[in-house]
């Protein structure tokens, strides 16, 4: 049982750049306190914008000093004219402090297993020592193997996820990937793990009315490439498409992203004005409401995006990045595989034909839940089951129980 008339859960998210980990966590949060009215959440995140979101009642933030990661893998202080150590000394304490005022029941760490540069370790080991189950939460795709191996074994991850997680939770379905695969995990490491099957997302209840477009008109062809740190190559082509072939029969929204170079977004949006069916937004807190009024949906396809073509049941055209991750590439590679996506990938030559017989295509193609396994979208509800599990219901030895709802990895 919980130590607290409540149940308090703590959610940690490093997120150093983009909108991922702050929006599967700030999902996963507010299911937990619809699930259960007796529930608080609080996340802990190094977002710059997370405070730009709203957040049901019981779920709250702590926002940590930001950091950025540089092109040559270092970190650098986000805002913070101080050394990158002492940022992360600063978070690591924030950290701690946090788990140790808040003394959650349950911690869930999402992706990175000791925090950024391990600065969730001595959180772990602490909370390990009163007894507080740890999850760790994993996105369906991680990596090409090889290289997550490598950087797993400079992060020292095997360790923590040996001796200090009792559960490993995998946020998608194993027909997609196991991100786990091909890294030589110990048996007791994948009896661990669990996939729940994706995140569904649904529209807010509670969102302000969006303000009516200015140049066109729903349905139109949603393009999204995330928070936008690396989404010019995107935009830049399904513009390119629409200044060759004017007849492209839907109209199109796109939404740049808060993370995109500012330079950029005024350079597309002086494009998208010569146009008369092309509209441009910089970003959209309720991104939910504008996949439901599309009719198709072109993206990079990173883990949010991915669950939202699937859960709006909207047709998809992903073109994933392949650097510096392989994450998007394999995500769309397996979901084309499955009938659930069409893919194009990015040549480098980016000819606007290719990309305007392909955006002639997307409204036209079967929609995601035509190949849709049973229980696929059910990860919201099986979290919530796995969090009241663990509260409640759980044994001693987590590592032997199978608790409900989830599929366990088998080896």
């Amino acid at each position: 049982m919980g130590r607290h008339k409540d149940t308090r859960v703590l959610i940690y998210s490093h997120d150093t750049f983009g909108l991922g980990h702050l929006r599967r966590c700030r999902a996963i949060a507010h299911s937990l306190v619809g699930y259960d009215q007796n529930m608080s959440v609080l996340i802990l995140s190094g977002s710059p914008i997370i405070g730009n979101f709203d957040f049901r009642a019981r779920v709250d933030f702590v926002r940590v000093p930001g950091v950025i990661k540089l092109r040559n893998g270092e970190y650098t202080s986000l805002a913070l004219h101080i050394d990158i150590e002492e940022t992360l000394a600063i978070r690591a304490s924030i950290v701690q402090h946090t788990a140790e005022a808040f003394d959650p029941d349950i911690f869930i760490v999402d992706k990175e297993p000791l925090g950024l540069r391990g600065e969730v370790a001595g959180t772990l080991e602490l909370l390990k020592s009163k007894g507080t189950p740890l999850v760790l939460g994993l996105r369906d795709v991680l990596d090409e193997p090889a290289t997550l191996r490598a950087e797993w074994a400079r992060k020292r991850a095997l360790p923590a996820l040996r001796d200090l997680y009792d559960e490993i939770w995998v946020y998608g379905d194993p027909e997609i990937c196991d991100p786990l695969a091909g890294l030589g995990m110990p048996q007791m490491v994948r009896d661990k793990m669990r996939f729940t099957g994706y995140l569904r997302r649904e529209l807010p209840a509670d969102a302000p009315a969006h303000a009516p477009l200015n140049k066109i008109e729903a349905p139109y062809l949603l393009v999204t490439p995330g928070g936008g740190g690396d989404g010019q190559e995107l935009v830049d082509w399904v513009l390119s498409a629409y200044e060759t072939d004017p007849g492209l029969p839907h109209p199109a929204l796109l939404v740049l992203g808060p993370f995109m170079a500012s330079e950029s977004q005024a350079e597309f949006q002086a494009r998208a004005d010569r146009l008369p069916n092309v509209e441009v937004i910089t970003f959209d807190t309720h991104i939910e409401s504008l996949f439901d009024r599309a009719v198709g949906v072109v993206a990079m396809g990173g883990y949010n995006t991915f669950c939202e073509i699937l859960s709006f049941d909207k047709p998809g055209l992903i073109v994933p990045r392949t650097v510096p991750r392989k994450e998007q590439y394999i995500r769309a590679s397996r979901a084309q595989d499955m009938g659930l996506i069409r893919m194009l990938v990015d040549d480098g030559v980016r000819n606007p034909r290719d990309m305007s017989t392909a955006l002639r295509l997307l409204a036209s193609q079967p929609r995601p839940s035509a190949a849709m396994r049973p229980g696929m979208m059910d990860g919201l509800h099986t979290v919530s089951q796995l969090v009241n599990w663990l509260m409640h219901d759980r044994p001693g030895d987590a590592r032997s129980a199978h608790g409900p709802g989830a599929e366990r990895q088998r080896a």
